[in-house]
């Protein structure tokens, strides 16, 4: 993924804002929230959160921390029998985002939790 708009706006008050706006509007898949499933099986199609905890640079990269909310599901076994309804479960990780300072790209990964 290349998040342009958040390395153009680094060292801006607006960082915080422009990185979790362009986060919130990539694809769930590009993010590792199924690996980060705590209390559910697969991860909903519902729009998750991003907060930034904390972003610091170097010379080379940008390195976001970050939180995201987002919905699990707990499905019943798919039998035709099956009264159980979809549950939905309230999910939360940590990820490290780390962004290339001369292209955008960006690589994410799931933190320990």
């Amino acid at each position: 993924m290349i998040l342009k708009r958040s390395l153009a706006a680094w060292e801006s008050e607006a960082f915080n804002a422009v990185f979790k706006a362009e986060l919130e509007a990539v694809s769930a898949d590009e993010l590792p929230l199924q690996q980060g499933l705590s209390l559910s099986s697969s991860v909903s199609a519902e729009p998750f959160q991003v907060m930034v905890i904390n972003a610091s640079a170097d010379e080379e990269r940008i390195q976001v921390k970050a939180g995201i909310f987002f919905t699990g599901i707990i499905a019943g076994c798919s039998c035709s029998d099956d009264p159980s309804p979809t549950d939905r479960q309230s999910e939360y990780c940590e990820v490290e985002c780390v962004i290339d300072r001369r292209s955008g790209e960006t690589t994410v990964r799931l933190l320990p939790g």
